[in-house]
């Protein structure tokens, strides 16, 4: 029995181990920078064509059957090929531009199964094909370039290149991650030559920035010459003054026993001199406690008793006076009580009787004082307005005669047609001819009358305004009548 569990045991461990040697046999793991790729049956892969016959794995593991499918293992790491190219650039100057690539196969199954079918066998000819498409597109780019261009735009040129190649690396199923153009050699010496000139003008700037610099060197040397000149200059003055310091206080501290003592003097003398005026001052200030200020209380005091005293006999006089007045007031009232009892009826009724005439007197006196002064100011004011008036009728007949005659005659138009119609005021019978035309005739010829007067009046006026108004000035300067006395004379001339 324990002889079967062994034999058991031993089948079932070399059965074991034989599972594990056959899976350790069928099955493959892809590595991070690798991909497998496996051939041998039917397989279909997502983005490739159906019935490619190979399946690629990446980055896991599976099973293969060893005898029927065939592993094979296809490197993803980057690769690097150097270039050295031979070109000729548009304007015809032959270079040589040296640069490298750095490329490796694309990680998706399309750029892994297109290298695949083209490196799987031959990988170590990979850099060399690569070269071959880069160096064919870099030549036909250069020919379209400049040196100029080359030189200042080094990333078109690269840019351009990985466009051109682009399609081309895709069919190989590689992918570009780095291209650089290291060098473009010359030569010819254009490069050199075109450099040239900013060479000359970078070496002329250059030599005029070491001759600024020299200049700016030198004049800093002489500037600092100059400070030290001048911090000599000062030092030497700060010797000779601190020398000179020295020499004084040494001349003080020859001088400082005798300048010590009479200064010990000095100050004894004023402390002394303080002394005495403090002593002075508390002298003064008991003779005011002591002298001044008794005196004063007790001057004060008998100036106080002195006009108490006063004051006390003013009063007492002053009472004694106002005792005797009242006393004889009240015996002359007493008196003239009785003597003024009788007379004061008698001298009321008088009083009264007088009084009644005075005011009566005075009453007629105060109207007629007041008449006269109204009549006064009338006649004063009155003669006052009839000067304002001439004055400024001999003003207005001065500016315009006519004017002034006319208003004259209008104001006293009814007095010129009472004159003319006088001449017929002593008829006491008429007899008219003609009716109502007699009448007309004999009323025209009393306005006629009026008329010649006015003719009259204006002759006068003018003629007076000719002798410089005259009578204007008479006027107004002169005695003027009033209205009612000039009136009549008017009159008499109508």
């Amino acid at each position: 029995m324990p002889m079967v569990v062994g034999v058991v045991a031993g089948a079932v461990v070399l059965a074991l181990i034989f599972i594990v040697v056959v899976f350790k046999l069928m099955w493959r793991v892809a590595e991070p920078n690798e991909a497998l790729i496996i051939s041998g049956s039917k397989h279909r892969t997502e983005g490739l064509e159906e019935g490619m016959g190979f399946r690629i794995v990446t980055g896991r593991g599976t099973l293969v059957m060893p005898g029927v499918q065939a592993v094979r293992k296809l490197s993803l790491d980057l690769n690097e090929t150097e270039l050295s190219v031979d070109c000729v650039t548009h304007q015809g100057i032959p270079l040589k531009v040296r640069g490298v690539v750095i490329f490796k196969v694309g990680d998706d199954f399309v750029s892994i199964a297109n290298a695949g079918r083209r490196f799987l066998d031959q990988q170590k000819l990979m850099s060399e094909r690569v070269h071959n498409v880069f160096a064919g597109h870099l030549r036909s780019i250069v020919g379209g370039l400049t040196v100029e261009d080359m030189i200042r735009d080094r990333e078109k040129l690269t840019g351009q290149t990985r466009a051109a190649c682009g399609t081309e690396m895709e069919k190989l199923g590689l992918i570009v991650d780095s291209l650089q153009i290291h060098e473009i050699e010359d030569p010819t010496g254009y490069i050199k030559n075109l450099a040239m000139p900013h060479a000359a003008a970078v070496q002329r700037d250059a030599r005029i920035a070491q001759a600024e610099a020299n200049r700016l060197a030198t004049e800093a040397e002489q500037k600092a010459a100059a400070r030290m000149s001048e911090a000599t200059r000062d030092s030497e003055i700060l010797q000779a003054g601190y020398q000179a310091e020295r020499d004084k206080a040494s001349a003080k501290a020859q001088q400082a026993g005798p300048l010590a003592d009479a200064a010990a003097r000095q100050d004894v003398v004023v402390q002394q001199t303080r002394i005495a005026e403090l002593e002075a001052q508390r002298r003064e200030q008991q003779l005011q406690v002591d002298v001044r200020k008794p005196a004063d209380a007790k001057a004060y005091e008998t100036r106080a008793k002195a006009e108490a005293d006063r004051d006390a006999r003013i009063s007492a006089a002053q009472a004694k006076a106002r005792e005797t007045e009242l006393a004889a007031a009240a015996e002359a009232t007493r008196v003239k009580a009785a003597a003024a009892a009788e007379a004061e009826a008698t001298e009321a009724r008088g009083a009264a009787a007088a009084t009644a005439t005075r005011a009566t007197g005075e009453a007629e006196a105060a109207s007629a004082q007041a008449k006269g002064l109204a009549a006064a100011e009338a006649t004063r004011a009155q003669g006052l307005a009839e000067a304002e008036a001439i004055k400024a009728r001999a003003a207005a007949l001065a500016e315009n005669q006519e004017a002034v005659v006319a208003q004259q005659l209008a104001e006293n138009w009814p007095e010129i047609v009472r004159a003319g119609a006088s001449a017929f005021g002593n008829v006491e019978h008429m007899v008219l001819l003609n009716g109502a035309d007699g009448m007309s005739d004999m009323f025209a010829k009393a306005l006629t009358m009026g008329g010649t007067g006015l003719g009259l009046a204006r002759q006068l006026l003018a003629s007076m305004n000719q002798n410089g108004t005259d009578g204007g000035a008479a006027g107004v300067n002169g005695v003027v009548p009033p209205r009612s006395e000039r009136v009549p004379v008017e009159q008499d001339k109508a």
